[in-house]
């Protein structure tokens, strides 16, 4: 740099914040320029980071999937399979024997959860998908 840049330099440093947006707009006017971004560089940035930062669709139907029946506790997971699904002594039966299975189908994340504890609690594993 030469001395007279240097010198414009360390000026442009002791101005204010408010002087320096005068100074874009003396410049703007008394050059005929602008000195907004131009339309092809700048702006792509904040597209592409707008296009990227698109809400992935979250997940809002659960399914509730017995896993594993310990056989000491085959009864009481049988309980409150019964309870949960509403579900008669035989249908309930064939359903924890015929592990892994599905217990519920299409559910909300909260029911989802509430039903793999009750079977947790019981004895047996559930995973939630």
């Amino acid at each position: 740099m030469t001395a007279t840049t240097d010198q414009i330099v360390e000026q442009l440093k002791s101005l204010t914040l408010l002087e320096a947006a005068e100074l874009v707009k003396q410049i703007e006017e008394t050059f005929g320029v602008s000195a907004a971004a131009p339309a092809g560089g700048m702006m792509m940035m904040p597209a592409a980071a707008a296009a990227a930062a698109e809400p992935v669709e979250e997940q809002t139907e659960f399914t509730a999937i017995l896993e594993e029946v310990p056989a000491d506790k085959k009864i009481g997971i049988l309980k409150v399979v019964r309870t949960i699904t509403g579900l008669g002594l035989k249908e309930a039966k064939d359903l924890v024997e015929s592990t892994p299975k599905p217990i519920k189908e299409g559910v909300k994340k909260e029911e989802a959860e509430d039903i793999k504890k009750q079977i947790e609690e019981a004895g047996g594993k559930v995973t939630v998908k």
